[in-house]
């Protein structure tokens, strides 16, 4: 049995704790009110802030950057932490355009984290399409991670990164007991595009839950940019309608608040 915290820090960064290694998933610490541009015309504003601020943090030993070119998962505070990280592990476009000290994974490749005083976490990348079919020339590259280490109890950690529901996602469950996910939802949307979505809906998350089977699902990116069309009451909503098992898989996290978990 492993004991972990994790603690939401707004859109889709969280820091992970566990048997004391200290791990950030996509840095954004921005103030709220900018427009980005996201490429080919597409914006977003940013409505909230960090629930704390990146300073606050202390030592950071990785930083799990399930994609670099969109600034609602980097963003400029969020670049700046990145030289303080001792490791950073991302796409393999991503750890082009960073450089030095970034390791990039395609799918199903895997690296370690290691230290002479903690448990080794084996990383695995996962698949991810950020759009739909064939848009990853427009889009990017992207990626999921699943995390392993010695004393997991109901299964790995993983976390699915900004995709929509595909044959990818699918063939997580093929491969891993998944025991607690971290579920990036928003069913993003663009005007420039119109109907097409860019994130899982909250029904396809739902969905999603019911062939991994994860124990615990933790919602993150469902808010705080103008391009997400679905927050919380839209994800309580699809989970209420979904199986007994994925009901109440179902946790929510509080922002700055950390949450005790048994993975």
């Amino acid at each position: 049995m492993t004991s972990m915290r994790i603690t939401h820090l707004g859109g889709p960064t969280t820091l992970i704790e566990v048997a004391g290694w200290r791990i950030l998933t996509d840095p954004t610490f921005d103030a709220p009110g900018r427009t980005y541009g996201f490429g080919w015309g597409t914006t977003s504003r940013k409505l909230a802030g960090p629930a704390l601020p990146a300073g606050s943090l202390g030592d950071i030993d990785a930083v799990l950057l399930t994609h670099d070119q969109h600034a609602d998962n980097l963003d400029d505070a969020g670049r700046e932490l990145l030289a303080d990280a001792y490791r950073i592990v991302t796409t393999v476009a991503g750890s082009r355009r960073l450089g030095a000290g970034a390791t990039g994974l395609a799918p199903w490749q895997r690296t370690q984290l290691t230290a002479p005083d903690r448990p080794t976490i084996e990383v695995t990348a996962t698949p991810c399409r950020h759009g739909p079919p064939l848009s990853r020339l427009i889009v990017g590259e992207v990626t999921g991670f699943v995390l392993r280490w010695t004393g997991q109890q109901h299964g790995a950690f993983w976390i699915t990164g900004d995709t929509v529901l595909y044959r990818g996602l699918r063939q997580v469950a093929d491969r891993f007991t998944i025991g607690t996910m971290v579920l990036h939802l928003g069913a993003v949307r663009f005007h420039l595009t119109g109907p097409l979505r860019y994130t899982l809906t909250a029904a396809d998350g739902a969905e999603l839950c019911g062939l991994i089977g994860a124990r615990t699902v933790l919602p993150v990116h469902y808010e705080g940019w103008s391009h997400f069309t679905e927050g919380r009451q839209g994800v309580e909503s699809a989970f209420a309608a979904a199986p007994s098992p994925v009901r109440d898989s179902l946790r929510w996290l509080t922002p700055g608040t950390p949450t005790p978990l048994t993975v």
